[in-house]
């Protein structure tokens, strides 16, 4: 017998590094995973970068119209690309999220995008978790659970993502459920990629630190570093998340420092971070599986495998998608809210229950 429960959607995500749209095909159930579809991305030009980087940190009420537009061109036109998706799990664009004060802010309208490709769309996905007393953040935790499973894994591992932010998922796949009280523990690590393509952009006119050529020729300043972990932030008990700018301290700790010293610092600072977060974890994971953009750095990536006690490596190495996880994410939780089933925990988010977060726009609503 079919299952009805069973359909194809498409996720789209666009992170606060402000490359572009990635967005992925997913079959599922909202629980097991069946297939991984088509891909693509669509990347934003240096004049529509520019224009969503002088909205990040913007509130409601706040003129955004211009970046909003951008992300609404943007994602139209890489989505209208597929078929045969069944709905669409849409984040949007991730302006400011300060957890303990004003909430998170996503532009994007996923109604008027329901009704220009004409499908389902399912988007505002953190507003239900954030009123439910959680931080809204991060929301990939659920999809890791199934990934856990998709693998076949039998012990405790972790997920970590290297974008603008780092972000750990611990999980233990003997859990029925992702909401189960013992199957997860999420939380924001500090920051990954954000301070040192910030730092390459202002010095050298480069998005990023290709290949970690820059901090491999650099020295790391142990006691910047140090400095660095000193932070409050390092010690709170998870949930917990970030905003992209929220260490704006480890940009000024190597300000004085050469190009190629800073950059190794800053990476080092990343690796250190998850290095402290670990101690969070309820029992070491057996491995890290690391998505993000920082997987494609072997600096950082040597740098966390000998700061961490555990075998690390790209989550290619299962089979998986280091550049799509996210927009697959959002496709897998799009149907989940379909369902009514939740997207977000107490401990992956600090919300008191669990939540379905997510609304659902219809073509003809448009």
């Amino acid at each position: 017998m079919l299952d009805a429960n069973r359909c194809w959607a498409l996720g789209a995500m666009s992170g606060t590094s402000l490359d572009g749209v990635d967005a992925a095909m997913l079959e599922s159930d909202g629980e097991q995973i069946f297939a991984f579809g088509e891909t693509g991305y669509l990347g934003y030009s240096t004049a529509e970068q520019a224009v969503l980087s002088q909205a990040l940190g913007k509130w409601p009420g706040e003129n955004v119209a211009d970046a909003e537009t951008i992300i609404m061109q943007v994602h139209a036109r890489l989505l209208a690309g597929f078929n045969g998706a069944d709905l669409i799990g849409f984040h949007g664009q991730t302006l400011a999220h300060e957890p303990q004060g004003r909430g998170t802010h996503q532009i994007g309208d996923g109604a008027a995008l329901a009704g220009r490709l004409r499908l389902p769309v399912v988007w505002d996905f953190r507003t239900k978790d954030v009123a439910t007393g959680g931080e809204g953040a991060p929301l990939a935790p659920f999809f890791h659970f199934a990934c856990a499973k998709w693998i076949g894994a039998s012990r405790p591992l972790a997920f970590l993502n290297l974008g603008g932010v780092g972000n750990l998922t611990w999980v233990d796949p003997g859990y029925a459920r992702p909401e189960d009280a013992g199957a997860l523990l999420a939380f924001d690590t500090g920051p990954a990629n954000a301070p040192l393509n910030d730092l390459m952009r202002a010095r050298r006119g480069q998005a990023f630190d290709i290949d970690g050529a820059l901090a491999r020729v650099g020295t790391i300043s142990k006691a910047a570093v140090a400095q660095f972990l000193q932070a409050a932030y390092f010690t709170q008990k998870p949930p917990k998340s970030l905003d992209r700018d929220g260490f704006k301290a480890a940009t000024e700790l190597v300000a004085d420092l050469s190009d190629a010293d800073a950059a190794a610092t800053l990476t080092a600072m990343s690796a250190a971070a998850v290095s402290r977060g670990m101690m969070h974890c309820p029992v070491p994971p057996e491995r890290v599986l690391v998505t993000g953009g920082g997987r494609k750095n072997p600096v950082m990536m040597a740098m966390l495998q000998e700061a961490l006690e555990c075998p690390i490596g790209p989550v290619e190495d299962v089979g998986l998608d280091g550049d799509m996880l996210e927009a697959q994410a959002f496709a897998y939780l799009a149907i989940r809210v379909k369902r009514g089933l939740p997207t977000s925990a107490p401990a992956t988010t600090g919300t008191r229950k669990p939540v379905s977060g997510g609304r659902i726009s219809h073509p003809e609503e448009a």
